[in-house]
Formats: structure tokens, sequence, C-alpha cells
């Protein structure tokens, strides 16, 4: 399923919303796999588990809570701040550098928003591996929401009362279907991001499903092109307007 914008959808928006891992990079960097390994790590630390047993109770608490992070502050009331810092002490290297993503995102007209289950600090080195740092206009992590994690509707409350985001005049980009149930009930239109000829075999069928579903608005595997046909549809509407003022 792939779906065109049309200028009928994105021309009352006001403000851009993107998640950002596996929605700003493609899947198949595989960023996400050494954030993964070090929390397994962590939670094997943590608990004195196995390798394999603390794989397991991770994706539990990432499944129960929305995040390993707020699990295992509920569970085990860790230090948030010293596991954000340790679980993303990562290699940015293997991102490529997009800069037509870059350039398609500044042509959009409204202010443009990273908001993601990530900290400050990873979302800035991604963005700066990607070449497309000073596009954005606001970031909010998890610690902006209080450690409270998308898909929770107050992670939402958060962000829109702190940015001062009205949800019938914005639109979120996110690669997961769950993350875009919220959005969709309080007024946002939705995009979901998905790979190009990749498969989703290291996500379990939870994380994905939901690509159909009536909260999901447009699907795309090219962010950068979609992008550019909204900046296109949306200038035909203000030429549109200038000819036939009011």
């Amino acid at each position: 399923m792939r779906n065109s914008p049309e200028k009928k959808h994105f021309g009352h928006v006001t403000d851009w919303v993107f998640d950002l891992d596996n929605t700003l990079y493609p899947r198949s960097v595989d960023l996400f796999s050494q954030i993964d390994k070090r929390m397994t790590a962590y939670v094997a630390r943590l608990t004195g588990l196995e390798t394999v047993e603390a794989r397991k109770l991770q994706k539990q608490l990432y499944k129960t809570h929305g995040t390993t992070l707020a699990g295992l502050m509920d569970d085990y009331s860790i230090d948030p701040k010293h596991y954000l810092a340790d679980v993303h002490d990562i290699d940015y290297s293997v991102i490529t550098p997009h800069p037509e993503l870059g350039e398609a995102i500044s042509q959009l007209p409204g202010r443009k928003h990273i908001f993601t289950n990530g900290d400050l600090a990873h979302a800035e080195n991604t963005l700066s591996a990607l070449g497309i740092t000073g596009h954005f206009d606001a970031m909010f992590d998890i610690v902006c929401a209080g450690f409270e994690p998308k898909p929770l509707q107050i992670a939402y409350d958060r962000f829109f009362d702190s940015h001062g985001v009205s949800p019938e005049k914005s639109v979120m980009f996110e690669d997961l279907p769950r993350n875009l149930e919220v959005p969709k009930k309080v007024g946002m239109a939705t995009v979901l991001v998905v790979s190009a000829n990749e498969s989703d075999h290291d996500r379990e069928a939870w994380e994905t499903a939901g690509h159909d579903e009536p909260h999901i608005d447009h699907v795309t595997d090219d962010l950068a092109g979609f992008l550019e046909q909204i900046t296109d549809a949306v200038a035909g509407i203000m030429d549109e307007e200038s000819k036939n003022p009011a």
C-alpha cells in the first residue's frame, strides 16, 4: 500500500512532526540493533540474568510499558539518564548522510518538530550523521515527556502543550503503526513510514501490526519523495488562492 499526497490532505498543516529512529533513516541502517544490544546488556547487568533471558525480559518490558526504559523505571527504579547515556553509546557513522531529506523538510511550510522516545543527545547525533541538523524548529525527547513514552496519550499531550501544537493542524510521521493511534484520535493527519524492499523479520508481529488500520492515513517508503510531493501540492493550493482571492 503506497499513497501519493494530495493538496487537500496537507494544505491545513502548520506543524510537521517527525519520529526519529527508523523514520528519518531507513531500517536497513540497523542503528537500533546497536541500541538493542546495549539495552539487553544493561538488563543483564541489572538483573544478573543470562543474555537470552535478559533479552526476553527487555522485550516484555518494551511491549507492556511502551519502552524498555519505562519498564525498568517502573519495576527496577533505575536512573533514566544513566540508562539513556549507556544505551546510546553507539557508532553513528553507519548512517549515510541524506541532504535531500533535509532539503525536503526545509521546504515544508510551517514548523518542523522531532518527537522521539530517545533522548536529545541521541537525536542530535542522529541528525548530525544524516546531515540535516538545523532543519527543525524544536525537539521533544523522552526527558521532555517526563519519561512517559509514545504510544501513551500523556506523551502526546505534553508535546502539544510544550510546543503549542494544534493536533488538527499537524501531521505525524512514524514507523510504528501503534504510535499513530493517538495522533489520529486527537485529529492529526498520520503518515506511516515503511522500509522499501525489506522484511521486518527482526520485529515482532505486534510491532508492525496495523499498516492497514483506519488510523493510518498515508503510507510511504520514500519519505523525502513524499515530502517533495506535499510541498508541490501545497504550493498548488497557494497558487489557486492567489488567482482566486476571497
